[in-house]
């Protein structure tokens, strides 16, 4: 696995069209904290239980084949470590983790977006 910046992210997957951007985070993260523009939903954690999803491989590798970059994402950049670990055990080998993730890492008053992270850059994202 490979660990890109937000910033440099935001430029692979410009760079390579072929690319499948992955927002590990949950359905509720996804809605009402916003995404990025242009990542696919598919949480590596969900709610109710909160379980790890049982078919996560399963949806990212029919998404993505075993030829195709997976760009992956979550809030501060540590659940998609452990999405890509499980990826490259499955078989894909073009795993990338954005390092900060969404909204960064805390910052001294326990804040995130305050140091860095996707929406900290400025980088493009949504609430739709």
């Amino acid at each position: 696995m490979k660990h890109l910046t937000p910033k440099e992210a935001h430029a692979f997957l410009q760079a390579e069209p072929e690319a499948v951007f992955v927002d590990v985070r949950s359905e509720m993260e996804h809605m009402f904290v916003g995404h990025p523009h242009g990542s696919v939903l598919v949480p590596w954690i969900d709610g109710p239980d909160w379980d790890i999803n049982p078919n996560f491989v399963a949806h990212v590798k029919k998404l993505a084949s075993s030829e195709r970059p997976v760009v992956l994402i979550c809030r501060s950049g540590k659940r998609s470590v452990d999405a890509g670990q499980v990826l490259e055990k499955a078989g894909l080998s073009k795993i990338y983790n954005v390092l900060h993730g969404f909204e960064g890492d805390l910052d001294e008053h326990h804040h995130r977006n305050a140091i860095n992270g996707w929406r900290h850059d400025g980088l493009p994202w949504g609430q739709t």
